[in-house]
């Protein structure tokens, strides 16, 4: 993913634990150590602005962008020969 979460580096310059930031942010411990440890796929602005404030911090500082990363297209679906009965849509 071209999106990079800094989320851990972020937590340990300002020695916020986990806990405490999941606590003070309104997310369960399992979500927030999804970003922390960058498996997330998303995040809620609402979550994101909450972080930042309670971190004192930038979006910026806990995202990083990285466009040499070629985006992974996760679900494809090609259907070029499917025959469907005439009155399918009827």
């Amino acid at each position: 993913m071209a999106i990079e979460f800094k989320l851990d580096v972020v937590m340990a310059d300002r020695k916020v634990k986990l806990k405490d930031l999941a606590e003070q942010v309104g997310i369960t411990l399992a979500n927030l150590s999804n970003l922390k440890c960058g498996k997330a796929k998303a995040i809620r602005i609402s979550t994101l602005e909450s972080i930042c404030n309670h971190l004192e911090c930038q979006p910026g500082d806990i995202l990083k962008f990285d466009p040499s990363v070629k985006p992974v297209i996760e679900h494809q679906f090609s259907a070029t020969s499917i025959d469907l009965p005439v009155d399918f849509l009827d």
